[in-house]
């Protein structure tokens, strides 16, 4: 769990690379609409939570820098008798200040007042604000038919003159490193994803469904996490949809001979875990299998020996299409090393943390850093032989390496195979 100490230290930094005479405006967003009047879940905006710990739809962070002085509001929704009796119990105002430790917790309802005010500087404690941060992620819904840019829209029509800074890479380039708060929340949602994949694995055999194993994945791991679910959708392919990257309907039979792929994770606190794995459908693997597994695997160590602070994720990628080039061409598998590029085309790695792919650098050109988590996927997708591998770990950037936080989740051929003999018997 994440202390209040933690969420004001995070807003004390984001502070400070706000201009001086200028407000930010953060908003947890609202349930968004999937068919007439039903709702998709509600998933509060990442980059709120990261600032407040609050999880809760209509919620509104507002940070004040003027004047020599650093204010902090945090908006919630009134009590409602009628609104709780339908979907549940809100947070009061005191609760919401020990979880954020903010200490003005405010109803949302004075959002628009305080605002104006603060703009103009009439009944505000500070001179007229000219500058405002907003947090402009794409499809950001703030309320019921108002999106981020709506609002931002609605702003300059209320000062026309003022001037909006997006505060999205700002909070952004926060996120990036992990405090020891939140490796430790990475490491519990491993933790659940590895009793999880341990009993999908059980449940593979030629005849089973696909969507039986990811059931039972998501049956374990919300019965060991307190129902928190899944990271993302649970990618589970047998056979020749294991060359699918993200295969998104897992209704067939695991026949015999099939490798069987799963891409999955729980979450805990919101912090993802992603891992994936491979497996024979059989509890054994077949010689050009074996092959291929053990060429993904070798470069899912070399990829392991080579993260250090320094590098980029654009050279954790160079590298790795060097390396199953190679041993690809060494196997016979390619004529060329060109050729990889069919067999191989996607990342080997992405931030993660609070979002599965936790935004980053889009040109992959940053040097991590220690406190960096991210993933390790190398792959090999041979759609003609029916055969796709990919084994994927987290690793978390240290000082002189990389942790890899998932190496207790089984991936060795001999582990795997002694794992369906065991079960046999």
């Amino acid at each position: 769990m994440i202390p209040a100490s933690e969420y004001q230290n995070r807003r004390a930094s984001f502070l400070s690379k706000m201009q001086e005479g200028s407000m930010a405006i953060l908003f947890a967003g609202v349930a968004k609409t999937c068919s007439a009047d039903e709702f998709y879940p509600f998933e509060v905006n990442r980059n709120f939570f990261y600032l407040t710990g609050i999880d809760q739809e209509d919620s509104v962070l507002v940070l004040i820098k003027a004047d020599g002085e650093e204010r902090e509001y945090l908006l919630v929704s009134p009590f409602d008798p009628v609104k709780e009796k339908w979907y549940g119990k809100k947070l009061t105002l005191e609760e919401a200040a020990v979880i954020s430790g903010i200490r003005n917790v405010v109803l949302n309802t004075a959002l628009a007042s305080r605002v104006e005010s603060t703009l103009s500087g009439n009944f505000s404690d500070f001179s007229p604000i000219r500058r405002v941060y907003l947090d402009m992620e794409e499809e950001h819904k703030i309320a019921q038919g108002m999106y981020m840019e709506d609002y931002r829209k609605n702003l300059l029509a209320l000062s026309p003159t003022l001037e909006i800074y997006n505060a999205y890479e700002m909070i952004v380039e926060l996120r990036q490193v992990k405090s020891p708060n939140e490796i430790a929340e990475l490491r519990a949602a491993i933790e659940v994803t590895k009793i999880g994949i341990a009993s999908a694995m059980a449940k593979i055999q030629p005849g089973a469904y696909e969507y039986e194993v990811a059931n039972e994945f998501h049956r374990v791991i919300n019965d060991n996490s307190g129902y928190q679910g899944t990271a993302f959708p649970t990618i589970l392919a047998s056979g020749v949809h294991t060359t699918c990257l993200h295969y998104p309907t897992p209704t067939d039979r695991i026949k015999a001979g099939d490798l069987v792929l799963m891409d999955l994770g729980s979450r805990h606190g919101y912090y993802c875990a992603d891992v994936s794995r491979t497996v024979p459908a059989d509890g054994v693997f077949s010689d050009l299998q074996k092959t291929i597994y053990t060429i993904v695997l070798g470069a899912n160590k070399a990829v392991a020996a080579f993260a250090r602070p320094g590098r980029t994720i654009k050279e954790l990628q160079d590298f790795t299409i060097e390396y199953l080039a190679s041993e690809c061409l060494d196997k016979k598998l390619i004529k060329t090393k060109e050729e990889i590029k069919e067999y191989y085309f996607h990342g080997v790695s992405h931030h993660i943390g609070l979002d599965t792919h936790d935004p980053g650098d889009p040109k992959r050109s940053k040097p991590l850093v220690p406190g960096n988590v991210i993933s390790n996927e190398p792959g090999l997708y041979f759609k003609e032989l029916g055969i796709g591998v990919r084994i994927e770990d987290d690793l978390l950037i240290t000082q002189n390496g990389c942790e890899v936080l998932t190496k207790d989740i089984m991936k060795e051929i001999v582990d795997i195979e002694s794992f369906y003999k065991y079960r046999q018997h």
